[in-house]
């Protein structure tokens, strides 16, 4: 067995980590283009970034446009603001929108064409050096190969990755993500657990990427409903960072599968953010895909605690996913009728929801691979919730 194994170039976790990181940033020219958005900024964090780069000689501009989840027409205002700025790199800031929109103007900034001519492609280029600093736990962006975005011509969330997205630098510094609201801090720590399950029970999965997601998986349980009851707790904040992190770098290699193919619609169409439409439906995907992997579905049951060796890995798997359901009904998870989504929309949308799932490739990233009919009864099932 070969398998290929990448992340950020160089990772710097903890507290004061972009300190210890200016050096590096140093090296990558004379002037930095700071993407993030204008939450960020109010909160002091982006102006403490351009204080950093000053005590070390560094000029920056910020590019502060990126308004919810990103769109093509974002990406392209923000390429026009990396030219005329003149900046050398690209610092992303944020959440998983400023650094997916990072990458997007990185790449864009060098590529000939459109996003939509990268569709199904790897990229390949030579683009500006990339810093990504995470300011929640929850996308391990600053750890992937990938981002998403809208295409604002056919309203679809689309995937775009290569290699050349990893970043040269990521900067983890939890204290960074205190400030997160319980929204936010469900949201993201959602996606982070639904990346490393997924990874998990890919069929891509290797004995590293395994490593990551069953310590992710244990550290979210374990710290999400903490940091949620307080959000001051510095060491639940922490746990989240590195398992948000250890969930981005397994993508990377065993990338996500039905849930993420099946959620990019949801979001795109009915615009709920990222993480808790995959959180909305989570376990009736993992429930229809289990069948083909009872051995890892149950043993993230058993390194949670909630199945014993002594199960068989059917009884296993299906004490994981009451656990997980368990998990979302204590975090208020809602169901598509609660969240306020048109239910009649919803079930006129779900043939192009499906139809659009299956071309994003991630099901077929499942032991068992569903049908376009298959998925339509999962979302019927979800919208009649």
């Amino acid at each position: 067995m070969t398998f290929s194994f990448t992340t950020a170039g160089r990772t710097i976790i903890g507290e004061g980590a972009l300190e210890e990181a200016a050096p590096h940033i140093k090296e990558f020219g004379r002037k930095a283009l700071i993407v993030t958005g204008k939450i960020i900024t109010k909160t002091g964090l982006t102006d403490s970034v351009q204080k950093t780069l000053g005590k070390i000689g560094m000029e920056s501009a910020v590019f502060n446009d990126i308004i919810g989840e990103p769109t093509d027409t974002m990406i392209y205002e923000g390429v026009s603001a990396f030219k005329k700025e003149k900046c050398d790199f690209i610092i992303g800031l944020g959440g998983g929108s400023p650094l997916d929109s990072a990458k997007a103007i990185a790449a864009m900034s060098v590529l000939p064409g459109k996003m939509a001519d990268y569709i199904g492609k790897e990229i390949e280029a030579d683009i500006v050096p990339l810093v990504l600093i995470p300011t929640t736990a929850g996308t391990g962006s600053e750890a992937t190969k990938y981002f998403v975005y809208t295409d604002t011509n056919t309203n679809s969330k689309l995937l775009m990755k290569g290699e050349c997205l990893l970043p040269k630098i990521a900067v983890i510094d939890y204290t960074y993500t205190m400030s997160s609201p319980p929204s936010v801090t469900t949201n993201t720590g959602m996606d982070a657990l639904t990346h490393a399950i997924e990874s998990y029970t890919c069929r891509k999965s290797t004995p590293v990427t395994d490593l990551f997601c069953i310590d992710a998986v244990k550290r979210i349980f374990k710290y999400l409903p903490q940091a949620l009851k307080d959000g001051s707790d510095r060491t639940a904040r922490e746990n989240l960072a590195i398992a948000s992190y250890e969930a981005g770098v397994a993508i990377n290699t065993s990338p996500t599968t039905i849930v993420h193919g099946m959620s990019r619609p949801i979001g795109a169409l009915f615009h709920v953010p990222h993480g808790i439409s995959n959180a909305m439906i989570l376990t009736e995907c993992l429930k229809a895909v289990m069948e083909g992997c009872y051995e890892r579905f149950a043993r993230l049951g058993i390194e949670i605690g909630a199945a014993t060796e002594s199960d068989s890995p059917k009884a296993g798997a299906e004490k994981f996913i009451k656990a997980l359901e368990d998990f979302s009904q204590k975090l208020k998870i809602p169901t598509l009728r609660v969240y306020g989504i048109n239910l009649e929309e919803f079930a006129a949308k779900e043939e192009k929801m499906a139809a659009d799932s299956l071309a994003s490739g991630s099901p077929s990233n499942c032991w068992k691979i569903l049908t376009k009919e298959e998925e339509i009864k999962i979302y019927d099932i979800l919208r009649n919730k």
